[in-house]
């Protein structure tokens, strides 16, 4: 992670946007970290924003499979009325 200083920060946001790009920017006051910098894709990863229920709910790395049958123009069903 890179680090910079709020008064590093002030002088050039655009610099620091192209650095949470590539990683998240820690942004320091007074020599302690304050606030860190994400991309928005970073953030939508780091909350789950964007992705089904279900691929939250299934472990990183594994793979569910199964069969649907096969589904056809003759499968549809007319509604009563």
């Amino acid at each position: 992670m890179r680090t910079i200083s709020s008064r590093e920060f002030n002088r050039d946001v655009s610099a620091a946007k192209r650095a949470a790009d590539h990683e998240p920017v820690v942004i320091t006051d007074r020599g302690r970290e304050s606030h860190v910098l994400l991309a928005a894709v970073a953030y939508d990863d780091l909350v789950g924003r964007g992705r089904l229920v279900g691929d939250r709910l299934k472990p990183r790395g594994a793979t569910v499979e199964f069969d649907l049958p096969e589904r056809g123009v003759d499968d549809r069903r007319v509604p009563e009325l």
